[in-house]
């Protein structure tokens, strides 16, 4: 069974910075494109960003571009998503997935497998 785990969330001000983590009980992770995601409360599950299996490749979506960044270390089976200039409206539950058996990112909630538990970020003064 793959088991993702987030850790990294919490609280911080506007304009300040966190770094997420995300650990995947994968044999084969290395093959698998990643992807973050989060959901606020009364939203649906929204894409943030992906990268491909050997982190050549990246995607995010509008509302975080030039602000986060996400990045791999295969070795440690771990993603990142460095996030900078946080904004009141990035407060959510942020999660990371897995597409098990593709290389290449995916912008849709669907075309992933696994997910973590999620971990709370909240950005207030």
């Amino acid at each position: 069974q793959v088991q993702l785990v987030e850790s990294g969330g919490g609280l911080v001000q506007p304009g300040g910075s966190l770094r997420l983590s995300c650990v995947v009980s994968e044999r084969t992770f290395s093959s698998y494109a990643m992807g973050w995601f989060r959901q606020a409360p009364g939203k649906e599950r929204e894409f943030v960003a992906t990268i491909n299996y050997s982190g050549g490749s990246t995607i995010y979506a509008d509302s975080v571009k030039d602000r986060f960044t996400i990045s791999r270390d295969n070795a440690k089976n771990t993603v990142y998503l460095q996030m900078n200039n946080l904004r009141s409206e990035d407060t959510a539950i942020y999660y990371c997935a897995v597409r098990r058996y593709y290389t290449q990112g995916s912008i849709k909630v669907r075309d992933y497998t696994n997910w973590g538990q999620g971990t709370q970020v909240t950005v207030s003064s």
